[in-house]
Formats: structure tokens, C-alpha cells, sequence
């Protein structure tokens, strides 16, 4: 794996660009990695429909819970799929629109100062083995990239909004996830 610096773009990822996205603040780069995780239709794996969620393009007549969720400006960084494949939607440098209201350490406003990472999941379905894989080498090549994130500056979506969000939840294997980035570094 290898990020161009001047582009922010993974190498190694298929490239999705969304229209959800914009500048950081000035001075402002990443410090944080979020972990989330999303399937559409909730519980379901595979197909088009992240990808349209991300683009501004899901249909809201193809799924009874598309249209609650059509209108929604939102994206990410990146998308490791249940496979090991990997979709990135914007530049590591640019802000994506994943934690909304959020506050991480009492700092409010994390799509500011974080890099947001979706895993193809739900909260009560295990991940896939290559999914940690893909993760721990990812937020391996992160921190090498963007010395700005801490070591330890990893946390989920649940705990940057524990009133709105439960996500990458209990299925998640936070331990696994340490012991593999440890053994990485």
C-alpha cells in the first residue's frame, strides 16, 4: 500500500470521488482515525449502494430505507468492503463528511482533524479477517504518512457520538485490532 502525498489518494483503492467533501480548516490535518461501518440495505453486503449513498446518487424508490436516507450529504475517506477491497471517496487531506456532530477528547467539529474509515459491516455481524488486515495496515500507512495522528488516536464512531451512533459496534474486535498494530509497529 502506498499514499500519494500530493494527491492524498491511496494507491492501492479504487477511486470513487463524492461530491461530500471540502477543505480542512487552515493549519488543521489529520490527528484522528474513526472507525465506522455501514451496509445498505442495513444487513446486507455487497452491491452499489454505499457507492451511491457516498455520490448523492442512492434511489429512494430501490429500498424502503433508501428513502429516509436519499436526501443525506455524507461520505467518508474510505470503504474497506467485507472482500479486502478498498474505495476511497476523498483525499486523506481533504474533510469528509463521516462524524457529523461529534466531539472527541472535548474537541468538537472530528471531521475537521480526522480521517474516516467505513467498514462493510453492521454492529452485530462479525468482520472479515482480511477486513482487520486491510484496517491494520491502512491506519499503519496513515500514521507513517501523517505523523499528526497519535498512536493511540483510534476510536469509533460510537465514542465520538455515543447519543446518535452504536457504530463499528460489539461485533467490532477492538483487542484483535491493537494486537495487530502492535505487531506492526
Amino acid at each position: 500500500m502506498k499514499i500519494n502525498k500530493k494527491t492524498g489518494l491511496l494507491e492501492d483503492a479504487q477511486q470513487t470521488p463524492s461530491p461530500n467533501m471540502d477543505d480542512r480548516p487552515a493549519t488543521i490535518g489529520p490527528e484522528l482515525i474513526v472507525v465506522h461501518n455501514i451496509s445498505l440495505p442495513p444487513g446486507e453486503f455487497g452491491g452499489p449502494y454505499i457507492d451511491q449513498l457516498f455520490c448523492n446518487q442512492l434511489n429512494p424508490t430501490e429500498h424502503p430505507y433508501f428513502a429516509e436516507i436519499h436526501q443525506l450529504r455524507v461520505s467518508s475517506h474510505i470503504l474497506i468492503r467485507r472482500t479486502g477491497d478498498m474505495i476511497q471517496y476523498v483525499p486523506f487531506h481533504k474533510r469528509a463528511w463521516h462524524a457529523g456532530v461529534s466531539s472527541y477528547c472535548g474537541r468538537e467539529k472530528c471531521n475537521d482533524f480526522s480521517i474516516g474509515i467505513e467498514l462493510e459491516g453492521s454492529d452485530d455481524i462479525a468482520y472479515e479477517a482480511i477486513q482487520y488486515q486491510q484496517l491494520t495496515e491502512l491506519i499503519t500507512l496513515l500514521q507513517q504518512n501523517y505523523p499528526t495522528i497519535a498512536k493511540d488516536a483510534i476510536t469509533g464512531h460510537c465514542d465520538i457520538a455515543p447519543d446518535r451512533k452504536t457504530d463499528p459496534g460489539p461485533a467490532f474486535d477492538w483487542d484483535y485490532l491493537h494486537q495487530q498494530l502492535e505487531q506492526e509497529s
